[in-house]
């Protein structure tokens, strides 16, 4: 699934215009078809139109309900009669077949608010992705209006009063039950929030050519289960443990064994062929008793774990190590030494606040995987800047250092700063300490074997929480260790696309 703004759509619309001399009003056609196909199922609608193509999305789908025999009250929403060249088509063919096109003004708001009442849907095709000003005036009380009396609402490719490219409300905003988009997820409806704007999101395919969209297209990919299901590799059946990576986990610290423990079993359960995890002493007297399928190590044992670091097919740092000096030590031997990606995480990252030259001594790739606390650290920028510029906080900060950035959150995004992939699973009930140790074992386990590592971290992401989804929906609250036991059955079930 693509994302795209409001700039690429205008791009896109304008090349199969003028190049591909394919009318638009075809692609209009095409759109009113598949927004019916999703409203089939009620009988009365309100339909709401401005005066631009999201309008004439509505004028045309009032004509395809009206002659399947459903009921259908239609409202042109405008201070003036300059439509569309395409919106006037649609405009004329419904007044030519006879029916009553209600034009807004505030005496007939009551005959609006009547029409609410007694129709099952109302169908909100007032402004597009083209909306770059406030809503003001009649507009707003004709939104305010349908927010208040609809029994349901349905938006055909934006709520009208969202802004595509960010999910800001654009003065006042419709509230939909569900948003019929096309071809391309918009950019905005990734905001945090903003389903509680757009309901169910459904992205219909309107027939653009793929290669259209292709010359186009940001390179920003929303990551779901079908994407994920072609990733994930079929295990041959001649293979053995060698043929699934060893991984190296440096993790925990006194009173901290727990993020060591849950970093290396996710690792174990994620499928890797060998894990071994180094930390403390105390701490790896204390893993000893609690690890049967993973080998420890302490960090006094320098030979070993310089070994260790090179028959290592990926590393995972941080982990409950505690942000000093020691934990930086460690980060940059790794860094420096390491052939093989590299997962920092926690402390791995905080000890790398002012210190980030370090990343340019790297001989392999990296991932971080920072939340929005430790992306401020790390950056200096405000959490509240980087919640509401996420991808580019995360794209811009790649680049800079060469890594892979994966900035966890709602939507969490995964970037090189080439390409950007967002998650789309997980919910709230996973909001426990020890989720983000889960998250690096993942990863660790798909970089080891073989994934390449933004493929790992998108891939480690979406089965996190996947498992996620898959519990919460018999538990109230989901902890680490519940993820860790559900990874092998989620990945199967992932599997089957």
């Amino acid at each position: 699934m693509k994302i795209a703004n409001g700039e690429i759509m205008r791009n896109i619309d304008k090349f199969c215009a003028y190049q591909l001399k394919m009318p638009s009003i075809v692609l209009m056609e095409n759109a009113a078809l598949k927004v019916v196909k999703n409203i089939q199922q009620y009988n009365s609608f309100t339909i709401f139109c401005g005066k631009g193509n999201n309008g004439g999305d509505g004028f045309a789908v009032a004509r395809h309900l009206y002659a399947s025999n459903k009921f259908v009250d239609v409202f042109l929403v405008t201070t003036d009669d300059n439509m569309s060249e395409d919106c006037r088509t649609n405009y004329n063919i419904l007044k030519n077949l006879g029916i009553k096109i209600n034009k807004i003004k505030d005496s007939e708001l009551n005959l609006l608010i009547d029409s609410l009442n007694k129709n099952e849907v109302a169908i909100d095709a007032i402004f597009g992705t083209g909306l770059c000003k406030n809503v003001e005036g009649i507009y707003a009380s004709v939104i305010s209006l349908i927010n208040e009396h609809s029994k349901k609402i349905i938006s055909i490719d934006v709520p009208s009063g969202f802004n595509s490219d960010n999910g800001e409300i654009l003065g006042c905003c419709i509230a939909a039950d569900k948003t019929i988009s096309f071809q391309l997820y918009k950019r905005g409806f990734l905001k945090y929030r903003s389903e509680l704007l757009t309901g169910e999101i459904i992205i219909e395919d309107i027939g653009i050519p793929e290669k259209v969209i292709e010359k186009f297209h940001n390179n920003e990919f929303l990551v779901n289960k079908k994407m994920v299901s072609e990733k994930i590799f079929i295990r041959n059946k001649y293979a053995h443990k060698g043929d699934f990576g060893r991984v190296l986990i440096a993790a925990g610290s006194k009173g901290y064994s727990g993020a060591a423990y849950l970093a290396s079993q996710a690792a174990v359960r994620t499928g890797s062929g060998l894990v071994t995890v180094c930390s403390t002493s105390d701490v790896q007297d204390i893993l000893c008793h609690k690890l049967t399928e993973a080998m420890t190590m302490n960090f006094d044992e320098k030979q070993i774990l310089i070994d260790t670091i090179k028959e290592s097919n990926a590393i995972a740092i941080g982990s409950g190590m505690g942000n000093n000096g020691f934990t930086f030590n460690v980060v940059s031997h790794i860094i420096i030494n390491a052939d093989c990606p590299i997962i920092i995480d926690a402390d791995g990252l905080n000890c790398l606040q002012n210190k980030l030259d370090i990343l340019k001594n790297k001989k392999s790739d990296i991932i971080l995987t920072p939340h929005p606390g430790e992306m401020s650290r790390l950056t200096g920028k405000s959490i509240k800047y980087i919640n509401e510029n996420r991808i580019e906080t995360a794209v811009e900060f790649a680049k800079s250092y060469g890594v892979i950035v994966l900035l966890k959150g709602f939507n969490t995004i995964i970037t090189d700063g080439r390409k950007v992939f967002v998650n789309t699973t997980g919910n709230s009930a996973m909001a426990s300490g020890g989720m983000g140790d889960c998250l690096t074992g993942i990863i660790a386990s798909l970089a080891g074997q073989g994934y390449k590592p933004i493929e790992a971290a998108f891939l480690g992401a979406y089965i996190h929480g996947s498992a996620g989804d898959s519990i919460a929906k018999e538990k109230y609250c989901v902890s680490a260790s519940d993820i860790i036991e559900r990874i092998p059955f989620e990945i199967k079930e992932v599997l089957k696309g």
